[in-house]
C-alpha cells in the first residue's frame, strides 16, 4: 500500500478506535454488566421470606450465591438440599420449631420451601448469636455446637475482623465470600429487593 493509501485509512482507523474505546467504557460501566456478573435469581421469593423474618435479603442472596449458585436441584454428598443446602435434619427441626406443617419436608428441594427454611433457620441463629450476623454465617456452616465451643473456649471471637481465626478453613472462607457476594449485592443492586413488591403464595 503506498503512502496517499495509508493516509486514507488513519482517520477511519483512529475513528472506529476511538469508537470501540467508547462503547468499552460505556459497558464496563452500565448496569448490565454488573448485573450480569452478579445476578440474583428468586427474587420474590427471597423479598418476602427475608422481609417476614426480618433479615437482609442481600445477605440471603449471598448465602444461596455461595452454597448453591441459585442450582434449586443440588444436593451435597453429605445430604444438603436446595438453594440454601439445608439439611433435611435440620429442616425437620426447623418445621417442628415454628409448627410448620409436616410435609414442608417432602418439598424441601422446592424454591420457596427451601429458602423460607433456610431464611427461619439463618434467623434463628442471628438470634441465637445475639445478632451476631458473623457467627450465625459460620454456624450455618459449620454448625451452632462448633461455634459455641470455639466461643468458649476464646478460639474465635465471632468477630468479621478476626475470621482467620476460624479454626475450620471451609468455614473461614465461607464467611469471606458470604459478606463479599453481600457486599456486591447491596452495590449493584441498592434498594431494589427492599422495595420489591411481591405476590402471597396462594394458601
Amino acid at each position: 500500500m503506498n503512502g496517499r493509501g495509508r493516509r486514507r485509512l488513519a482517520p477511519a482507523a483512529a475513528a472506529l478506535l476511538a469508537l470501540a474505546a467508547l462503547f468499552a467504557v460505556l459497558f464496563l460501566r452500565s448496569d448490565w454488566l454488573s448485573r450480569w456478573l452478579y445476578p440474583i435469581e428468586y427474587r420474590d421469593e427471597i423479598a418476602r421470606s427475608a422481609r417476614q423474618h426480618r433479615i437482609d435479603p442481600y445477605l440471603v442472596a449471598a448465602v444461596i450465591r455461595v452454597e448453591s449458585r441459585f442450582r434449586p436441584d443440588l444436593r451435597s454428598p453429605k445430604g444438603a438440599v436446595g438453594l440454601m443446602q439445608v439439611m433435611p435434619e435440620t429442616a425437620a427441626w426447623v418445621i417442628r420449631n415454628h409448627r410448620l406443617p409436616d410435609e414442608l419436608l417432602d418439598r424441601l428441594d422446592w424454591p420457596d420451601v427451601n429458602i423460607e427454611l433456610g431464611v427461619r433457620y439463618l434467623a434463628l441463629l442471628i438470634d441465637r448469636f445475639g445478632g451476631n450476623h458473623t457467627a450465625a454465617l459460620a454456624a450455618y456452616n459449620a454448625g451452632p455446637g462448633q461455634v459455641d465451643g470455639w466461643l468458649r473456649r476464646s478460639e474465635w471471637d465471632g468477630r468479621l475482623e478476626t475470621a482467620d481465626r476460624i479454626p475450620f478453613g471451609e468455614t473461614r472462607h465461607y464467611v469471606r465470600r458470604v459478606y463479599f457476594y453481600w457486599e456486591k449485592y447491596h452495590s449493584v443492586y441498592g434498594n431494589e429487593l427492599y422495595e420489591r413488591p411481591y405476590e402471597e403464595p396462594a394458601p
